[in-house]
């Protein structure tokens, strides 16, 4: 148990899959697991543990942005012995070749946030786990899902005021979008020598200004809950 996890050991399995949100992380439990049951409810930041096609995997939330999310991070690797973890999540599209609807498989993450700075005087360039990386994309050609391997941004700001240009130069350098979480969860996988993937579908575009409506959403994060689901539990 932690300050921030009433779970015991052995409540978590090695795979988890992490959304931000406290109730994505219940539709995804009660949606797609057998059996699942609730392992941590402190602060309403919900986990749960069930099984998919018969193997063990369980969902928490992250809570939103960074800071949260290296809370409950560092804790499921340095506490609970977690292995693999699969960010679930949303993303806005910094490109104009990726469609609302589409996946976007992060191969690695930039950030805007300080959350890095011990690494000084380098600027440490958070990455996937590449089976994790290749099995997914893998799988979404297999399914024909449009889903795109690129950069992204986790950024700490999510109203940017009017007339900065906040992403500059990226997406000209293979950043497909932006999202709050993934350079976390990439730099604590590497410390603890687990695997990270973050696989996020493109809801909003900054670009073209397009977006999904409530019914497109969640069947679009269906089918990348289960792209996730097999991608974690394959390789």
């Amino acid at each position: 148990m932690t300050p921030h996890n009433e779970a015991k050991n052995g409540d978590y399995a090695e795979t988890v899959l992490l959304p931000g949100d406290p109730l994505r992380a219940k539709w995804i439990a009660e949606t797609f697991l057998a059996a699942p049951r609730l392992v941590n409810s402190v602060r309403n930041c919900l986990g749960y543990t069930g099984s998919w096609r018969g193997r063990p995997v369980s969902v928490q939330a992250s809570g939103m942005g960074q800071p949260s999310l290296a809370i409950y991070v560092h804790e499921l690797l340095a506490v609970y012995g977690v292995k693999s973890i699969v960010r679930v999540g949303t993303c806005g599209g910094l490109s104009s070749e990726v469609k609302v609807r589409d996946i976007v498989l992060g191969i690695a993450a930039s950030t805007d946030s300080a959350i890095n700075a011990s690494f000084a005087p380098f600027s440490y360039a958070p990455f996937a786990d590449f089976g994790l990386l290749r099995r997914a994309a893998d799988l979404a050609a297999e399914r024909g899902l449009k889903a795109h391997v690129g950069g992204l941004v986790s950024s700490d700001v999510f109203y940017v005021p009017e007339g900065v240009d906040s992403y500059g130069g990226l997406p000209a350098h293979g950043v497909l979008a932006v999202e709050m979480e993934a350079a976390a969860l990439y730099t604590l996988c590497a410390r603890f020598k687990a695997r990270a993937l973050a696989i996020c579908t493109m809801t909003d575009c900054l670009v073209t200004g397009a977006q999904i409506d409530a019914a497109e959403r969640q069947s679009s994060l269906t089918d990348m809950v289960e792209l996730a689901l097999d991608t974690a539990l394959e390789v």
